[in-house]
């Protein structure tokens, strides 16, 4: 029997009681309960600027400490190299522009046609500024995988960053991380993941991986919107970001612009609790309750993406793109004879939420030659169940 409780986890979602089916998890999640309180009575409590001498400054004070301990767990980090800003766009451009500072004209980089646009663009940009070379890393459209051969190619004793996917959120495809590093680290690169799709759905570390720096959305597993990158703390003090004069130099606050949203660290602590809790166990340490939270998170939603790609397959005229051998719960789907949006929109009629599209994975859809409407991406999250893959599959029967 599954140590997975789906209908347990549903009954924390309010959005639920709409009566929508949700397969739009990968650009953002439903909310709990949980988390929507501890936004809430951060809010309405005292509240100020951090410090030590009144109940206002502590709460703010241990809302940021929690929820860099909290990320940190979640992402197999030291706290001292959890980094929080707007989004995980924007803290990849500020780095970006941070590491070429270090870059000269002899410097390459390495990007990867599998990467959301946010871990492309700002190290393309960055390069350019610094007048450093830009190398590509392809994969294969007919297997989703990553081509290590690509990779190999793209590498020299020149390459100062190594940016890549934990899993591509067009298609899912899950890159070996530990390969990758170790490649990049032979020619003394560092390397930056996007792991903003991959952390709803595995369990992430920052150390096993081999990476040095990791990046979330804390939106896209149930919390509220904002952006992490944990990295190496010996890294991070290497680095001189742009800051005002006042602010302090100490790490990770010197990458932190302006006054934190404490409200939105507390929803994240909130939110990566919650993950803790999703499977029983007797583990008492938060890391290891998240792994196991997790693995039983893992088998469920894969169960239920092998359903959803048998339900497709049976439909015939409907090509799956997600095929990587590794891979989330993520299927992106073309049809032969239907549009991609016009499926999406007889979905959305029927109170079914799978957007079709691109969804800024730019340089993939481009690669699988995909057009301008992109296709239909069924994205699983924690709160999804049979019921809601039945009721998916019987609405695109009748409308294909």
């Amino acid at each position: 029997m599954s140590d997975y409780d789906v209908a347990k986890v549903r009954a924390h979602f309010p959005a639920l009681e709409s009566g929508l089916a949700f397969f739009d998890g990968p650009g953002g999640s439903q909310t709990p309960d949980a988390v929507a309180e501890a936004v809430r009575s951060t809010l309405v409590s005292p509240i100020s600027n951090r410090g030590d001498l009144t109940v206002a400054q502590d709460n703010a004070e241990r809302a940021v400490v929690g929820a860099r301990e909290a990320l940190a767990d979640l992402l197999g980090a030291a706290p001292e190299g959890v980094v929080f800003g707007r989004s995980f766009t924007q803290l990849t451009f500020d780095l970006s522009r941070a590491m070429a500072k270090d870059w000269g004209s002899g410097a390459e980089v390495v990007v990867s046609r599998l990467d959301h646009d946010a871990n492309v663009r700002p190290w393309v940009i960055a390069a350019a500024a610094a007048g450093a070379t830009v190398r590509w890393v392809d994969f294969d459209p007919e297997t989703g995988e990553l081509s290590t051969d690509s990779l190999d190619d793209a590498l020299s004793d020149r390459t100062r960053l190594v940016a890549v996917t934990g899993a591509s959120n067009l298609i899912g495809t899950r890159p070996d991380l530990p390969a990758v590093a170790e490649r990049a680290h032979a020619v003394g690169a560092w390397v930056y993941v996007d792991a903003v799709h991959l952390t709803p759905h595995a369990s992430v570390s920052l150390a096993e991986s081999g990476a040095d720096f990791v990046g979330c959305s804390t939106y896209k597993f149930l919390g509220p919107h904002a952006g992490v990158v944990a990295g190496r703390v010996e890294l991070l003090e290497r680095l001189d970001p742009d800051k005002l004069v006042p602010a302090t130099d100490r790490v990770p606050e010197r990458f932190e612009l302006g006054t934190l949203p404490y409200e939105l660290m507390a929803g994240a602590t909130a939110a990566v609790e919650f993950l803790a809790d999703l499977a029983p166990g007797a583990a008492t340490d938060r890391r290891a309750r998240l792994e196991a939270s997790m693995a039983a998170l893992e088998a469920h939603e894969d169960r239920l993406r092998e359903r959803v790609e048998e339900g497709l397959r049976a439909l015939g005229g409907v090509t799956l793109h997600s095929r990587a051998a590794t891979r989330t719960p993520t299927v992106l789907a073309t049809f032969a004879h239907h549009d991609a949006g016009d499926v999406s929109r007889r979905l959305a009629a029927q109170g079914i939420n799978a957007p079709a599209g691109t969804f800024y994975a730019h340089e993939p859809a481009r690669r699988l030659e995909l057009g301008a409407g992109g296709g239909l991406r069924i994205g699983l999250a924690p709160y999804t169940d049979d019921s809601d893959v039945e009721r998916l599959l019987e609405a695109l029967a009748g409308c294909l």
